[in-house]
Protein backbone atom coordinates (compact mmCIF):
# COMPACT_ATOMS: atom_id res chain seq x y z
CA UNK A 1 0.00 0.00 0.00
CA UNK A 2 0.93 3.74 -1.27
CA UNK A 3 1.16 6.52 1.62
CA UNK A 4 -1.08 8.92 1.49
CA UNK A 5 1.58 11.91 1.90
CA UNK A 6 -1.18 14.89 1.10
CA UNK A 7 -0.94 17.55 3.55
CA UNK A 8 -3.40 20.18 2.71
CA UNK A 9 -6.95 19.68 0.88
CA UNK A 10 -7.04 19.75 -3.24
CA UNK A 11 -7.30 22.52 -5.10
CA UNK A 12 -9.40 23.00 -8.18
CA UNK A 13 -7.95 20.79 -10.21
CA UNK A 14 -7.94 18.10 -7.92
CA UNK A 15 -4.14 18.66 -6.77
CA UNK A 16 -2.61 19.51 -3.14
CA UNK A 17 0.66 20.31 -2.30
CA UNK A 18 2.33 17.67 -0.36
CA UNK A 19 6.67 16.43 0.45
CA UNK A 20 6.73 16.06 -2.55
CA UNK A 21 5.79 18.95 -4.70
CA UNK A 22 6.95 21.02 -1.43
CA UNK A 23 10.03 22.26 0.62
CA UNK A 24 10.55 24.87 3.02
CA UNK A 25 12.59 27.99 1.96
CA UNK A 26 15.59 28.34 4.28
CA UNK A 27 19.76 29.58 3.31
CA UNK A 28 20.84 26.52 5.09
CA UNK A 29 19.90 24.41 1.96
CA UNK A 30 21.87 26.49 0.16
CA UNK A 31 25.38 25.51 1.79
CA UNK A 32 23.32 21.68 1.96
CA UNK A 33 23.47 21.17 -1.76
CA UNK A 34 26.55 23.21 -2.44
CA UNK A 35 28.73 21.23 0.26
CA UNK A 36 27.38 18.12 -2.04
CA UNK A 37 28.09 19.35 -5.54
CA UNK A 38 31.48 20.81 -4.41
CA UNK A 39 32.94 19.50 -1.32
CA UNK A 40 36.59 19.95 -2.48
CA UNK A 41 35.91 23.45 -3.73
CA UNK A 42 37.75 26.48 -1.57
CA UNK A 43 34.91 27.55 0.57
CA UNK A 44 36.45 29.57 2.81
CA UNK A 45 40.10 31.33 2.79
CA UNK A 46 41.70 33.31 6.23
CA UNK A 47 45.34 34.16 5.95
CA UNK A 48 46.78 30.72 5.35
CA UNK A 49 43.82 28.59 6.21
CA UNK A 50 41.82 27.30 4.04
CA UNK A 51 38.71 24.98 4.22
CA UNK A 52 36.74 23.37 1.15
CA UNK A 53 33.05 23.29 1.29
CA UNK A 54 33.27 19.79 2.58
CA UNK A 55 34.62 20.98 5.83
CA UNK A 56 33.04 24.24 5.73
CA UNK A 57 29.77 22.17 5.97
CA UNK A 58 30.86 19.75 8.34
CA UNK A 59 31.91 22.75 10.85
CA UNK A 60 29.08 24.49 10.34
CA UNK A 61 27.37 21.38 11.52
CA UNK A 62 29.54 21.49 14.55
CA UNK A 63 28.71 24.48 15.71
CA UNK A 64 24.98 23.74 15.34
CA UNK A 65 25.77 20.40 17.16
CA UNK A 66 27.06 22.65 19.95
CA UNK A 67 24.34 25.13 20.09
CA UNK A 68 21.95 22.26 20.49
CA UNK A 69 23.78 20.48 23.42
CA UNK A 70 23.63 23.91 25.14
CA UNK A 71 19.94 23.40 24.76
CA UNK A 72 19.94 26.71 22.17
CA UNK A 73 16.64 25.77 19.79
CA UNK A 74 13.70 27.18 17.59
CA UNK A 75 13.44 30.81 18.36
CA UNK A 76 16.45 31.24 20.76
CA UNK A 77 18.81 34.25 19.88
CA UNK A 78 22.83 33.75 19.63
CA UNK A 79 24.14 36.76 19.35
CA UNK A 80 28.20 37.11 17.43
CA UNK A 81 30.32 40.08 17.87
CA UNK A 82 33.51 39.31 15.69
CA UNK A 83 34.83 40.99 12.42
CA UNK A 84 34.92 38.83 8.84
CA UNK A 85 36.42 35.83 10.10
CA UNK A 86 35.98 32.60 9.40
CA UNK A 87 33.10 31.80 12.85
CA UNK A 88 31.19 34.53 11.44
CA UNK A 89 30.55 33.11 8.38
CA UNK A 90 29.45 30.10 10.31
CA UNK A 91 27.32 31.81 12.48
CA UNK A 92 24.99 32.23 9.45
CA UNK A 93 24.70 28.69 8.82
CA UNK A 94 25.55 26.76 12.23
CA UNK A 95 23.07 28.97 14.09
CA UNK A 96 20.25 28.17 11.63
CA UNK A 97 20.64 24.72 11.53
CA UNK A 98 18.87 24.38 14.96
CA UNK A 99 16.70 26.84 14.03
CA UNK A 100 17.60 29.86 16.37
CA UNK A 101 18.22 33.08 15.28
CA UNK A 102 21.45 35.05 14.68
CA UNK A 103 22.00 38.48 16.29
CA UNK A 104 25.17 39.59 14.38
CA UNK A 105 26.33 42.79 16.48
CA UNK A 106 28.23 45.83 15.33
CA UNK A 107 31.84 46.18 16.21
CA UNK A 108 31.79 49.43 16.63
CA UNK A 109 28.79 49.64 19.61
CA UNK A 110 30.34 50.19 22.56
CA UNK A 111 29.66 48.06 26.07
CA UNK A 112 26.65 49.59 27.01
CA UNK A 113 25.00 49.37 23.72
CA UNK A 114 26.16 46.23 23.03
CA UNK A 115 24.49 45.13 26.58
CA UNK A 116 21.22 46.82 25.19
CA UNK A 117 21.15 44.88 22.15
CA UNK A 118 21.52 41.54 23.84
CA UNK A 119 19.26 42.35 26.77
CA UNK A 120 16.62 43.17 24.29
CA UNK A 121 17.25 40.56 21.97
CA UNK A 122 17.34 37.67 24.86
CA UNK A 123 20.26 36.27 23.47
CA UNK A 124 20.74 33.04 25.07
CA UNK A 125 25.35 32.94 24.24
CA UNK A 126 27.33 35.31 23.11
CA UNK A 127 29.98 34.82 20.24
CA UNK A 128 32.73 37.00 21.02
CA UNK A 129 36.25 37.74 18.80
CA UNK A 130 39.02 37.78 21.78
CA UNK A 131 40.07 41.09 20.25
CA UNK A 132 36.56 43.01 21.01
CA UNK A 133 36.58 40.36 24.32
CA UNK A 134 36.68 43.92 26.13
CA UNK A 135 33.78 45.11 25.21
CA UNK A 136 31.86 41.66 25.67
CA UNK A 137 32.85 40.69 29.04
CA UNK A 138 31.64 44.58 30.23
CA UNK A 139 28.27 44.22 28.47
CA UNK A 140 27.16 40.89 29.54
CA UNK A 141 28.48 41.83 33.25
CA UNK A 142 26.37 44.37 33.53
CA UNK A 143 23.42 42.15 32.09
CA UNK A 144 21.04 41.36 35.18
CA UNK A 145 21.12 37.60 34.16
CA UNK A 146 24.87 37.10 32.29
CA UNK A 147 24.84 34.40 29.19
CA UNK A 148 27.68 32.54 28.48
CA UNK A 149 30.57 33.76 26.09
CA UNK A 150 32.47 32.03 23.82
CA UNK A 151 36.19 33.36 22.47
CA UNK A 152 36.60 33.38 18.72
CA UNK A 153 40.36 33.33 19.12
CA UNK A 154 41.41 34.02 15.77
CA UNK A 155 44.08 36.22 17.07
CA UNK A 156 46.09 34.80 20.04
CA UNK A 157 48.11 37.63 21.26
CA UNK A 158 44.40 38.96 23.15
CA UNK A 159 43.53 37.57 26.46
CA UNK A 160 40.40 34.99 26.62
CA UNK A 161 37.65 36.04 28.48
CA UNK A 162 34.93 33.61 28.16
CA UNK A 163 34.47 30.28 29.35
CA UNK A 164 35.53 28.00 26.60
CA UNK A 165 37.37 28.92 23.19
CA UNK A 166 35.43 28.25 19.38
CA UNK A 167 37.43 25.54 18.45
CA UNK A 168 36.97 23.57 21.92
CA UNK A 169 33.09 24.78 21.75
CA UNK A 170 32.97 22.60 18.36
CA UNK A 171 33.88 19.47 19.86
CA UNK A 172 30.44 19.43 22.70
CA UNK A 173 28.01 18.48 20.38
CA UNK A 174 27.18 15.24 19.24
CA UNK A 175 28.61 13.66 16.35
CA UNK A 176 25.59 12.15 14.52
CA UNK A 177 23.82 15.51 14.28
CA UNK A 178 21.22 16.65 11.87
CA UNK A 179 20.81 20.29 10.76
CA UNK A 180 17.03 21.35 11.53
CA UNK A 181 15.26 23.28 9.04
CA UNK A 182 11.87 25.08 10.14
CA UNK A 183 8.79 23.74 7.91
CA UNK A 184 7.52 27.57 8.46
CA UNK A 185 8.90 29.80 5.84
CA UNK A 186 7.99 33.22 8.12
CA UNK A 187 10.68 31.72 11.04
CA UNK A 188 13.10 34.19 12.10
CA UNK A 189 16.55 33.53 10.98
CA UNK A 190 17.82 36.84 12.04
CA UNK A 191 17.90 39.85 14.34
CA UNK A 192 19.58 43.06 13.35
CA UNK A 193 20.22 45.90 15.31
CA UNK A 194 20.01 49.10 13.25
CA UNK A 195 22.08 51.80 14.41
CA UNK A 196 19.56 54.84 15.84
CA UNK A 197 20.20 58.32 16.03
CA UNK A 198 18.05 59.22 18.86
CA UNK A 199 17.13 56.44 21.68
CA UNK A 200 18.18 52.50 21.19
CA UNK A 201 18.01 51.14 18.33
CA UNK A 202 15.28 49.09 17.03
CA UNK A 203 15.71 45.32 16.03
CA UNK A 204 14.76 43.89 12.80
CA UNK A 205 14.24 40.61 11.89
CA UNK A 206 14.59 38.25 9.03
CA UNK A 207 12.61 35.66 8.14
CA UNK A 208 13.60 32.62 6.16
CA UNK A 209 12.39 32.88 2.68
CA UNK A 210 13.43 36.64 2.48
CA UNK A 211 16.39 35.36 3.41
CA UNK A 212 16.52 32.34 0.89
CA UNK A 213 14.74 34.57 -2.14
CA UNK A 214 17.34 37.85 -1.30
CA UNK A 215 20.26 35.36 -1.54
CA UNK A 216 19.59 33.72 -4.71
CA UNK A 217 18.19 37.76 -6.01
CA UNK A 218 22.08 38.84 -5.30
CA UNK A 219 23.56 36.04 -6.96
CA UNK A 220 21.64 36.69 -9.89
CA UNK A 221 21.63 40.28 -10.05
CA UNK A 222 25.70 40.15 -9.25
CA UNK A 223 26.38 37.48 -11.68
CA UNK A 224 27.61 35.00 -9.13
CA UNK A 225 29.32 32.10 -10.16
CA UNK A 226 31.33 28.78 -9.12
CA UNK A 227 34.13 31.17 -10.20
CA UNK A 228 33.37 33.79 -8.01
CA UNK A 229 36.10 34.89 -5.25
CA UNK A 230 34.43 37.12 -3.37
CA UNK A 231 36.43 39.68 -0.99
CA UNK A 232 34.71 40.28 2.65
CA UNK A 233 35.34 44.43 2.57
CA UNK A 234 31.44 44.56 3.30
CA UNK A 235 31.05 44.09 7.28
CA UNK A 236 29.16 40.60 7.89
CA UNK A 237 27.15 42.31 10.73
CA UNK A 238 25.80 44.94 8.34
CA UNK A 239 22.14 43.25 6.89
CA UNK A 240 23.95 40.36 7.47
CA UNK A 241 26.62 40.69 4.62
CA UNK A 242 23.49 42.01 2.50
CA UNK A 243 22.42 38.13 2.32
CA UNK A 244 25.82 37.27 0.63
CA UNK A 245 27.13 34.70 2.89
CA UNK A 246 23.88 33.11 1.70
CA UNK A 247 24.37 34.34 -2.16
CA UNK A 248 28.07 33.15 -2.18
CA UNK A 249 27.99 29.70 -0.80
CA UNK A 250 24.79 29.04 -2.86
CA UNK A 251 26.55 29.37 -6.32
CA UNK A 252 29.63 27.85 -4.82
CA UNK A 253 32.36 30.78 -4.79
CA UNK A 254 34.94 31.32 -2.52
CA UNK A 255 34.85 33.26 0.66
CA UNK A 256 37.83 35.17 1.31
CA UNK A 257 37.76 36.68 5.12
CA UNK A 258 39.60 40.25 6.04
CA UNK A 259 39.63 41.12 9.33
CA UNK A 260 40.42 44.80 8.79
CA UNK A 261 39.77 46.72 5.65
CA UNK A 262 42.80 48.44 4.70
CA UNK A 263 43.94 49.55 1.49
CA UNK A 264 47.04 47.44 1.14
CA UNK A 265 45.77 44.35 2.61
CA UNK A 266 42.80 44.57 0.14
CA UNK A 267 45.01 45.06 -3.14
CA UNK A 268 47.14 42.43 -1.70
CA UNK A 269 44.47 39.57 -1.45
CA UNK A 270 42.91 40.89 -5.11
CA UNK A 271 46.34 39.64 -6.66
CA UNK A 272 47.11 36.58 -4.23
CA UNK A 273 43.79 35.31 -4.07
CA UNK A 274 42.37 36.51 -7.58
CA UNK A 275 39.11 38.11 -6.39
CA UNK A 276 36.12 38.45 -8.71
CA UNK A 277 33.79 40.85 -6.92
CA UNK A 278 33.88 42.81 -3.66
CA UNK A 279 30.77 45.34 -2.09
CA UNK A 280 31.43 48.16 0.70
CA UNK A 281 30.27 51.60 1.60
CA UNK A 282 31.39 54.96 -0.35
CA UNK A 283 34.39 54.67 2.23
CA UNK A 284 35.88 51.83 0.78
CA UNK A 285 36.16 53.42 -2.63
CA UNK A 286 37.77 56.17 -1.07
CA UNK A 287 39.89 54.26 1.15
CA UNK A 288 41.26 52.23 -2.30
CA UNK A 289 40.88 55.61 -4.34
CA UNK A 290 44.03 57.83 -1.77
CA UNK A 291 45.78 54.80 -0.80
CA UNK A 292 49.64 55.27 -1.38
CA UNK A 293 51.88 54.60 -4.32
CA UNK A 294 53.07 51.48 -2.49
CA UNK A 295 49.59 50.31 -1.73
CA UNK A 296 47.99 50.22 -5.19
CA UNK A 297 48.90 47.35 -7.14
CA UNK A 298 47.66 46.97 -10.58
CA UNK A 299 44.57 44.65 -11.05
CA UNK A 300 45.41 41.90 -13.52
CA UNK A 301 41.04 41.75 -13.87
CA UNK A 302 38.94 43.78 -13.59
CA UNK A 303 37.15 43.61 -10.29
CA UNK A 304 33.60 44.05 -9.79
CA UNK A 305 32.52 46.67 -6.65
CA UNK A 306 28.90 47.14 -5.60
CA UNK A 307 28.34 50.05 -3.42
CA UNK A 308 25.74 51.20 -1.18
CA UNK A 309 25.01 54.02 1.11
CA UNK A 310 25.20 57.23 -0.24
CA UNK A 311 25.58 57.68 -4.50
CA UNK A 312 29.06 57.69 -5.40
CA UNK A 313 30.33 60.94 -7.00
CA UNK A 314 31.11 60.30 -10.27
CA UNK A 315 34.55 61.74 -10.17
CA UNK A 316 34.68 58.25 -7.65
CA UNK A 317 33.13 56.53 -10.19
CA UNK A 318 35.83 57.81 -13.07
CA UNK A 319 38.59 57.21 -10.53
CA UNK A 320 37.61 53.27 -9.35
CA UNK A 321 37.46 52.61 -13.33
CA UNK A 322 40.55 54.09 -13.80
CA UNK A 323 42.45 51.41 -11.08
CA UNK A 324 40.48 48.71 -12.61
CA UNK A 325 37.34 48.26 -10.99
CA UNK A 326 33.68 48.48 -12.40
CA UNK A 327 31.50 50.10 -9.79
CA UNK A 328 27.88 49.26 -9.35
CA UNK A 329 25.23 51.21 -7.49
CA UNK A 330 23.04 49.53 -4.81
CA UNK A 331 20.50 50.94 -2.23
CA UNK A 332 18.69 49.32 0.18
CA UNK A 333 18.47 49.49 4.18
CA UNK A 334 18.86 47.14 6.75
CA UNK A 335 14.78 46.76 6.52
CA UNK A 336 15.34 45.63 3.12
CA UNK A 337 17.92 42.69 3.78
CA UNK A 338 20.57 45.23 2.21
CA UNK A 339 20.27 46.31 -1.14
CA UNK A 340 16.56 46.36 -2.74
CA UNK A 341 17.62 48.41 -6.20
CA UNK A 342 20.37 48.08 -8.48
CA UNK A 343 21.63 50.65 -11.09
CA UNK A 344 21.40 47.72 -13.53
CA UNK A 345 23.61 48.44 -16.90
CA UNK A 346 22.12 49.11 -20.09
CA UNK A 347 23.71 48.66 -23.80
CA UNK A 348 25.09 51.76 -25.10
CA UNK A 349 26.40 53.35 -21.68
CA UNK A 350 29.80 52.08 -22.19
CA UNK A 351 29.99 54.66 -25.59
CA UNK A 352 29.15 57.58 -23.42
CA UNK A 353 31.51 59.97 -22.08
CA UNK A 354 32.62 59.69 -18.97
CA UNK A 355 31.10 62.50 -16.80
CA UNK A 356 27.80 61.17 -18.94
CA UNK A 357 27.85 57.41 -17.49
CA UNK A 358 29.00 58.06 -14.10
CA UNK A 359 26.24 60.31 -13.90
CA UNK A 360 23.83 57.55 -14.99
CA UNK A 361 25.93 54.82 -13.21
CA UNK A 362 25.29 57.20 -9.70
CA UNK A 363 21.54 56.69 -9.35
CA UNK A 364 19.80 54.28 -7.31
CA UNK A 365 17.91 52.06 -10.11
CA UNK A 366 15.88 49.66 -10.61
CA UNK A 367 14.27 47.22 -7.96
CA UNK A 368 15.86 43.73 -7.31
CA UNK A 369 14.30 40.40 -7.95
CA UNK A 370 13.39 39.48 -4.57
CA UNK A 371 11.33 43.08 -4.34
CA UNK A 372 7.99 43.02 -5.91
CA UNK A 373 8.02 46.78 -6.36
CA UNK A 374 9.60 49.54 -6.13
CA UNK A 375 7.87 53.30 -6.26
CA UNK A 376 8.76 56.61 -5.73
CA UNK A 377 5.20 58.68 -4.09
CA UNK A 378 3.54 60.55 -1.72
CA UNK A 379 3.90 58.76 1.55
CA UNK A 380 0.71 59.31 2.59
CA UNK A 381 -1.62 58.82 -0.49
CA UNK A 382 0.80 56.06 -1.77
CA UNK A 383 -0.25 57.70 -5.28
CA UNK A 384 3.34 57.40 -7.61
CA UNK A 385 4.93 60.38 -8.15
CA UNK A 386 5.46 61.22 -12.19
CA UNK A 387 8.46 60.10 -13.99
CA UNK A 388 9.70 63.56 -15.07
CA UNK A 389 12.88 63.72 -13.27
CA UNK A 390 12.02 66.52 -10.81
CA UNK A 391 8.87 65.71 -8.87
CA UNK A 392 10.05 64.43 -5.58
CA UNK A 393 8.44 61.30 -3.23
CA UNK A 394 9.39 59.32 -0.91
CA UNK A 395 10.72 55.47 -1.98
CA UNK A 396 8.38 52.55 -0.86
CA UNK A 397 8.90 48.95 -1.19
CA UNK A 398 6.90 45.91 -1.24
CA UNK A 399 8.00 41.96 -1.17
CA UNK A 400 9.52 38.98 0.07
CA UNK A 401 13.14 40.84 1.34
CA UNK A 402 10.90 43.07 3.44
CA UNK A 403 11.25 42.46 7.40
CA UNK A 404 8.92 40.94 8.96
CA UNK A 405 9.13 44.22 11.51
CA UNK A 406 10.91 45.52 14.39
CA UNK A 407 11.53 43.01 17.66
CA UNK A 408 9.16 44.07 20.19
CA UNK A 409 8.12 47.04 18.70
CA UNK A 410 4.72 46.79 17.29
CA UNK A 411 4.18 50.31 16.90
CA UNK A 412 7.47 51.35 15.02
CA UNK A 413 6.50 48.25 12.96
CA UNK A 414 3.09 49.80 11.90
CA UNK A 415 4.68 52.48 11.29
CA UNK A 416 7.70 51.64 8.76
CA UNK A 417 4.88 49.04 6.52
CA UNK A 418 1.72 51.41 6.63
CA UNK A 419 -0.38 50.91 3.55
CA UNK A 420 1.21 47.53 2.74
CA UNK A 421 4.44 49.18 1.59
CA UNK A 422 7.84 49.54 3.37
CA UNK A 423 8.64 53.37 4.66
CA UNK A 424 12.06 54.24 3.67
CA UNK A 425 12.36 57.88 4.34
CA UNK A 426 14.68 58.23 1.54
CA UNK A 427 13.46 61.18 -1.03
CA UNK A 428 13.78 60.30 -4.69
CA UNK A 429 13.07 61.19 -8.06
CA UNK A 430 11.37 58.80 -10.62
CA UNK A 431 13.43 59.02 -14.05
CA UNK A 432 11.46 58.24 -17.57
CA UNK A 433 13.44 55.26 -17.62
CA UNK A 434 12.21 53.75 -14.89
CA UNK A 435 15.24 54.23 -12.74
CA UNK A 436 14.88 56.11 -9.33
CA UNK A 437 17.50 58.43 -7.73
CA UNK A 438 17.75 59.68 -4.39
CA UNK A 439 17.90 62.75 -3.53
CA UNK A 440 18.27 62.93 0.01
CA UNK A 441 16.89 61.53 3.26
CA UNK A 442 13.20 62.97 4.02
CA UNK A 443 15.60 64.66 6.89
CA UNK A 444 17.99 65.83 5.78
CA UNK A 445 16.49 67.97 2.66
CA UNK A 446 17.31 71.49 3.25
CA UNK A 447 15.12 73.92 2.76
CA UNK A 448 15.76 77.75 2.14
CA UNK A 449 13.52 80.00 1.82
CA UNK A 450 10.89 77.70 0.58
CA UNK A 451 13.16 76.40 -1.92
CA UNK A 452 14.14 72.48 -1.26
CA UNK A 453 17.99 71.71 -1.64
CA UNK A 454 19.33 68.36 -2.14
CA UNK A 455 22.40 67.73 0.26
CA UNK A 456 23.45 64.82 -2.03
CA UNK A 457 23.43 67.62 -5.29
CA UNK A 458 25.84 69.63 -3.37
CA UNK A 459 28.23 67.07 -2.14
CA UNK A 460 28.34 65.90 -6.08
CA UNK A 461 29.86 69.40 -6.78
CA UNK A 462 32.13 69.58 -3.58
CA UNK A 463 33.83 66.07 -4.86
CA UNK A 464 34.54 67.62 -7.77
CA UNK A 465 37.13 69.84 -6.00
CA UNK A 466 40.23 68.28 -6.52
CA UNK A 467 41.63 68.61 -3.23
CA UNK A 468 38.39 67.10 -1.48
CA UNK A 469 38.62 63.57 -0.45
CA UNK A 470 35.20 63.12 1.44
CA UNK A 471 32.33 65.83 1.70
CA UNK A 472 28.74 65.91 3.52
CA UNK A 473 25.86 68.95 3.00
CA UNK A 474 24.08 69.73 6.28
CA UNK A 475 21.21 72.21 6.85
CA UNK A 476 22.56 75.26 9.58
CA UNK A 477 20.03 77.35 10.85
CA UNK A 478 19.49 81.16 9.33
CA UNK A 479 17.25 83.81 10.53
CA UNK A 480 16.20 85.07 7.28
CA UNK A 481 16.37 82.05 5.18
CA UNK A 482 15.36 79.16 7.52
CA UNK A 483 18.06 77.04 6.84
CA UNK A 484 21.65 77.14 4.29
CA UNK A 485 23.93 74.68 3.40
CA UNK A 486 26.88 73.62 5.66
CA UNK A 487 29.52 71.58 3.96
CA UNK A 488 32.27 69.42 6.47
CA UNK A 489 34.48 68.13 4.13
CA UNK A 490 38.50 66.09 4.44
CA UNK A 491 41.12 66.98 2.37
CA UNK A 492 42.70 64.90 0.07
CA UNK A 493 46.41 64.09 1.66
CA UNK A 494 48.70 66.15 0.56
CA UNK A 495 46.10 68.28 -1.40
CA UNK A 496 47.56 71.97 -1.41
CA UNK A 497 45.75 74.33 1.57
CA UNK A 498 42.48 75.17 0.40
CA UNK A 499 40.31 77.77 2.30
CA UNK A 500 36.54 78.18 2.71
CA UNK A 501 36.27 80.86 0.21
CA UNK A 502 37.31 78.97 -2.51
CA UNK A 503 35.77 75.77 -1.97
CA UNK A 504 31.95 78.22 -1.58
CA UNK A 505 33.33 80.05 -5.19
CA UNK A 506 33.99 76.39 -6.80
CA UNK A 507 30.79 75.46 -6.05
CA UNK A 508 29.25 78.85 -7.45
CA UNK A 509 30.54 78.14 -10.55
CA UNK A 510 29.26 75.22 -10.58
CA UNK A 511 25.43 75.17 -8.88
CA UNK A 512 22.44 78.10 -8.23
CA UNK A 513 23.91 80.19 -5.65
CA UNK A 514 20.96 79.17 -3.57
CA UNK A 515 22.43 75.80 -3.20
CA UNK A 516 25.90 77.05 -2.51
CA UNK A 517 27.39 76.47 1.13
CA UNK A 518 27.22 78.88 3.02
CA UNK A 519 30.39 77.83 5.81
CA UNK A 520 32.63 75.05 5.10
CA UNK A 521 33.78 73.04 8.37
CA UNK A 522 37.24 71.04 7.59
CA UNK A 523 38.01 67.87 9.33
CA UNK A 524 36.75 64.06 9.40
CA UNK A 525 33.69 63.13 8.56
CA UNK A 526 31.65 61.34 11.97
CA UNK A 527 30.95 57.59 10.44
CA UNK A 528 29.21 54.61 11.47
CA UNK A 529 30.44 51.49 11.54
CA UNK A 530 29.32 50.52 7.94
CA UNK A 531 30.79 53.86 6.69
CA UNK A 532 27.58 56.15 6.51
CA UNK A 533 27.98 59.65 7.21
CA UNK A 534 26.16 60.08 10.66
CA UNK A 535 24.79 63.73 9.48
CA UNK A 536 22.49 64.01 12.92
CA UNK A 537 25.62 64.77 14.37
CA UNK A 538 27.12 67.12 11.02
CA UNK A 539 23.84 68.83 11.95
CA UNK A 540 24.58 69.34 15.95
CA UNK A 541 27.92 70.66 14.94
CA UNK A 542 26.79 73.17 12.75
CA UNK A 543 23.98 74.58 15.02
CA UNK A 544 26.51 74.90 17.92
CA UNK A 545 29.58 76.32 15.76
CA UNK A 546 27.15 78.82 14.76
CA UNK A 547 25.66 79.57 18.15
CA UNK A 548 29.19 80.20 19.31
CA UNK A 549 30.67 82.04 16.18
CA UNK A 550 27.69 84.24 15.46
CA UNK A 551 26.12 83.98 11.80
CA UNK A 552 28.49 85.25 9.36
CA UNK A 553 27.32 87.21 6.04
Amino acid sequence: MVEDTRGSEPDGDGLWRCGANRAPLNPVSLLLRTAQTYPGKTAVVHGDRRYTYAQFHDRCVALAAALAARGIGPGDRVAILAPNVPAMLEAHFGVLMVGAVLNALNTRLDPPAVAFCLAHGGARLLLADTELGGIARQAVASLEAPIPIVDIADLPEFPRVGEIEYEDFLATGAADFVPRIPEDEWHSVSLLYTSGTTGNPKGVVYHARGAYLNALSNALMSELNSRTVYLWTLPLFHCNGWTYPWAVTAVGGTHVCLRRVEAGAVFDLIGREGVTQMHGAPIVLNLLIHARPEEQKPLLRRVDIGVGGAAPPSTVIARMEALGFRVTHLYGTTESYGPASICAWQEGWEDLPGASRAALMARQGVRMLAHEALIVADPVTLQPVPRDSVTLGEVLLRGNAVMKGYFKNGAATAGALAGGYYHTGDIAVWHPDGYIEVKDRSKDIIISGGENISSLEVEEALYRHPAIMEAAVVAAPDAKWGEVPCAFVTLRPGAAAVGADEIIAFCRERLAHFKCPRYVVFGPLVKTATGKVQKFQLRDTARRQLATAGEKE
